[in-house]
């Protein structure tokens, strides 16, 4: 199995060269020259999450042994997650939930940030990098706290998160500025998150920082989707959530199934796109997103148009305008056509915007539907599910529930629908209380209480990385523009390699 750039520069690259780097030099990302088929078996019992994962992984990697595999994978899917399953699927009304939020720091991203951290150490031995390796993230919210996370005291790395300053929520913004490590730091930018993932491309793109880092013996890397290490992981749960289907009596052997994804940066719902490249009876996927709608635009009519109205909405993750992992979707429908990937991704730095052709579009639309759902009617599925199944919908998994339901009613597909739940209620606590019809939540003056008072008036239980948020003193309080990110860059490295 081998990579390349989406770009077409540069050389192919092993998994562990793509895991190592995170990003192409020519700023592409790194994608498979061809997507391996799984035959799943259905004779015998599902394996667990774990070892589901690593056989999945050996496929796309087959660079890293299996045993390696299997080691990385049983010490990521282990007691850090609350419930056995790992991603356990709950029937609620007509549909099926896919909760991905039992990890430590309750939200989907720990589902690849609990074992990339591994797969990127062992990506280091396997490619003889003497040097440190940087990883550099921008988040909407929840890949901060995750791969804060996942790196935390990792040999060999140190990790920088830039998150933006006004654009997430308060219990999100508490995980990441209390986050302890020697090797950790939290910046804040002044800005939305597209301004924070920017600076985090150019900081990549830049060769002057590079070769100052090379100077001090670091190399950068990412834990974003944007890295194949991190997006890989991520095809395991569409599989496991097939599984349990099956296990249920709810599908036969081959029926297809529906997927709706609250979609922002594009690396969750795309993790769905490979696996159905890999064999996996995959429907349509619907790509749900809130006022910020970009991808919806998209998809319907193959004009990417960046320029509009910036909207801060009660779903902070998915408030981004530029959705980096569409690259490598175009990628794959165009056949690996780098030349037309190049200008579409220079249109979009030097334009705001760029169109894809009609047949690049039809191939698109041949897996995805698209639907955005407004702040008004998120708030009101939340209530909606509560009241009629006593289930909490945190406001990312309402817009999906909420895009699902306009798909069926539009389409009258009656294929069996998952909904991917990617928080925990408990992160949008104010948010989801307010939806709930407890009005006197706004009135409440520290941040954190409402996580009690959700459980009181729910009697759903708090998850336990999040009732030690109180406690916890404030360590990372640095803020600054935009322009300021390669200063805070060399400034954490100066701190780290002091302390080394």
């Amino acid at each position: 199995m081998q990579y390349r750039s989406t770009r077409g520069n540069g050389q192919l690259c092993s998994g562990a060269e793509a895991i190592r780097s995170g990003i192409a030099a020519d700023g592409g990302l790194f994608v498979p020259l061809k997507m391996p088929i799984v035959n799943m078996s259905w004779a015998n019992k599902p394996p667990t999450y774990d070892k589901l994962a690593a056989e999945l992984l050996g496929e796309l990697l087959p660079d890293y042994t299996q045993e390696e595999l299997t080691r990385c994978a049983a010490a990521a899917y282990a007691d850090n997650f609350d419930n056995p399953d790992i991603a356990p699927l709950v029937r609620v009304g007509s549909r099926s939930i896919l909760e991905l939020w039992h990890g430590p720091t309750s939200a989907f991203k720990d589902m690849a940030l609990q074992i990339m951290p591994r797969l990127l150490t062992l990506a280091l031995e396997k490619t003889g990098e003497s040097s440190d390796i940087l990883i550099l993230v921008a988040t909407s919210g929840d890949t901060g706290k995750a791969a804060l996370e996942g790196f935390k005291d990792v040999q060999g790395t140190s990790i920088l998160i830039f998150y933006p300053s006004e654009g997430v929520s308060e219990v999100q913004r508490r995980q990441m500025v209390t986050q302890e490590g020697a090797n950790v730091g939290v910046v804040a930018v002044k800005g939305n998150f597209d301004d924070a993932q920017t600076g985090v491309k150019q900081i990549f793109a830049d060769s002057a920082i590079r070769e100052m880092l090379a100077q001090k013996h670091w190399k950068l890397s990412s834990a974003n989707s944007i890295n194949w290490g991190r997006l890989a992981p991520q095809i395991a749960y569409y599989f496991s959530a097939y599984y349990a289907l099956y296990g249920k009596g709810t599908i036969q052997a081959g029926n297809l199934v529906n997927f709706s994804v609250p979609t922002g940066n594009f690396g969750n719902i795309l993790a769905g796109y490979y696996a159905k490249q890999m064999g996996l009876p995959v429907g349509r996927l619907i790509c749900a997103s809130n006022e910020n709608n970009v991808l919806t635009d998209f998809l319907r009519t193959g004009v990417y148009d960046r320029n509009r109205p910036f909207h801060q909405t009660i779903s902070p993750s998915m408030d981004i305008l530029i959705s980096s992992n569409l690259e490598r979707l175009l990628y794959h429908t165009t056949q690996g056509d780098t030349e037309r990937i190049r200008s579409w991704m220079t249109q979009l730095n030097s334009q705001g915007r760029y169109e894809v052709d009609t047949e690049t579009l039809s191939e698109i639309k041949k897996n995805f539907w698209a639907e955005w759902v407004s702040e008004t009617e998120a708030r009101q599925t939340i209530q909606q599910v509560w009241e009629q199944e006593k289930y909490l919908l945190d406001p990312h998994t309402a817009v999906a529930w909420k895009a699902a339901a306009t798909y069926e009613m539009k389409t009258l597909d009656d294929a069996p629908l998952v909904v991917l739940s990617t928080a925990s209620p408990f992160k949008f606590a104010d948010s989801v209380l307010l939806a709930i019809g407890d009005v006197g939540a706004a009135a409440e003056k520290e941040p954190l209480d409402l996580l009690v008072r959700l459980s009181e008036k729910t009697g759903w239980r708090i998850p336990a990385g999040l009732s030690e948020l109180a406690s916890k003193a404030l360590r990372h309080k640095q803020i600054c523009k935009v322009e300021g990110m390669p200063e805070a860059v060399g400034s954490f490295i100066d701190t780290v390699s002091s302390v080394r």
